[in-house]
């Protein structure tokens, strides 16, 4: 009983909780909008991929769920996309207050953006950010539908809330068939809903950080540091290289004009980091814009947000480990600070298991389906990285093919967060060590 309730196992156990609650409620009759008990496998798939902010559906939202169903669906993905973030910020506030000459975090090393204060006013602070993006969001949304789409107030207001909610916690569901798609060249929907996907996806330790030194860059943590520098490269690369890659396909941005390209690329490159939306069509994209994806959907966004994926912080890490090789030097720095050799290995671990959760996640469904390679590997990448994102394929795989994307989705949602504590709180120095050996490398 000790043994579960280690800070870390605590994670995954009540997010498993809440996907089991979620799929009971889901199966209920009044949750179908037929009025039938849906299949346990569609439940399922739903509040897992609700419950881990993914976005990934095998039925349409705004068709097969009711009411009541797509409201159990909002408070699911609310639940996923708070718990989350909750959870990960008191338990890098856990691991800094035990180990505080050691703290061992992923992408939180050598990090002041967790305050050492009171547990309550952290939780409060999150709570604050979370409803108070998401009501300004709802608002201007639920304006624009009324305004602009001739929406009754009830129906904008049920649209606004439903999508703010879900950019926020980058969970990418939508009452709508074609996700955003009818708002392309809407600034003013697109818009709100890039900037929500961002601040959630953002990461909670560099938002307290930016609450408390904003005018005070110079002394920002190292963590906030690189997940903003991070995220920007990121950001602006996946833009720039969209454009380049659809700029003629007449399937996506080929027949837009200047503006809509812009926008359009834009919004491609800040939901595929995990947020799951899309404003164009995803399976019509080119093969080298699918690669990109592969690459950002991996990546994700920042620790401890609403984001998935390995995180900005663990691909910065390892970016500044190779440079540092590379220049022959022993140390790993970044804004006059040095990464200490614990944080690069808890990167690399982070890595290679995601690398091999993927590997074996892809070998596994083309197993059971004739689905294109690199259709497949999307969706798996997709559902490792609860991004949400989707070429067409996830509603048509087998059963199998579909309980795999479950397991996908719980592991790249908690297993990272729960992996990285874990390292955190683990580590013990040995009474002794071996002789040191170099093997031959490449």
């Amino acid at each position: 009983m000790k043994a579960l309730m280690h800070p870390a196992r605590a994670v995954a156990l009540v997010f498993l909780l809440v996907i089991l609650i979620g799929t009971v409620l889901l199966m209920l009759p009044t949750a179908n909008a037929e009025g039938q008990s849906s299949h346990w496998v569609t439940a399922l798939f739903t509040a897992v991929s609700a419950v881990c902010v993914t976005g990934l559906v095998v039925v349409d939202t705004g068709v097969y769920w009711s009411s009541l169903g797509q409201v159990v669906i909002l408070l699911l993905f609310q639940i996923g996309g708070f718990g989350m973030m909750t959870l990960a910020t008191l338990l890098g506030l856990l691991v800094n207050r035990s180990f505080r000459l050691r703290t061992k975090m992923v992408a939180q090393q050598e990090s002041r953006s967790l305050a050492m204060g009171d547990v309550s006013s952290v939780a409060k602070l999150v709570l604050v950010v979370t409803l108070g993006v998401e009501l300004f969001v709802t608002l201007l949304l639920t304006l624009r539908l009324h305004l602009a789409y001739d929406l009754s107030w009830s129906e904008a207001a049920w649209s606004g809330l439903f999508h703010a909610v879900s950019a926020f916690n980058n969970a990418g569901f939508s009452i709508h068939s074609d996700s955003l798609m009818r708002y392309v060249s809407d600034v003013l929907i697109l818009l709100p809903v890039m900037t929500a996907i961002v601040i959630g996806g953002i990461g909670f330790p560099v938002l307290h950080d930016l609450r408390n030194r904003f005018r005070d860059p110079r002394h920002w943590s190292l963590h906030t540091k690189l997940t903003l520098s991070g995220t920007l490269i990121l950001l602006l690369g996946g833009f720039a290289m969209l454009l380049l890659f659809e700029w003629s396909n007449p399937a996506t941005l080929g027949p837009m004009d200047l503006g809509n390209k812009l926008l359009s690329a834009a919004f491609a490159s800040v939901s595929a980091r995990t947020a799951g939306f899309n404003s164009i069509d995803i399976g019509a994209l080119t093969h080298e814009s699918w690669a990109l994806h592969y690459f950002l959907m991996f990546v994700g966004g920042g620790s401890a947000g609403t984001a998935g994926g390995v995180k900005v912080g663990t691909l910065a890490i390892l970016v500044l480990l190779v440079i540092a090789e590379i220049r022959g030097r022993s140390d790993s720095e970044a804004f006059g600070r040095r990464i200490s050799t614990s944080a690069q290995r808890q990167a690399i671990t982070v890595l290679v298991l995601g690398s091999a959760m993927i590997v074996l996640g892809t070998l596994f469904i083309l197993r059971g389906t004739d689905a294109p390679t690199d259709k497949v590997i999307f969706e798996v990448i997709s559902a490792f990285g609860t991004v949400g994102l989707s070429t067409g394929i996830t509603a048509e795989l087998p059963e199998s093919s579909q309980l795999m994307l479950i397991l996908l989705m719980y592991v790249g949602r908690v297993g990272i967060v729960t992996l990285a504590v874990s390292l955190a709180l683990g580590e013990h120095r040995m009474p002794y060590r071996y002789p040191e050996e170099h093997p031959i490398v490449g």
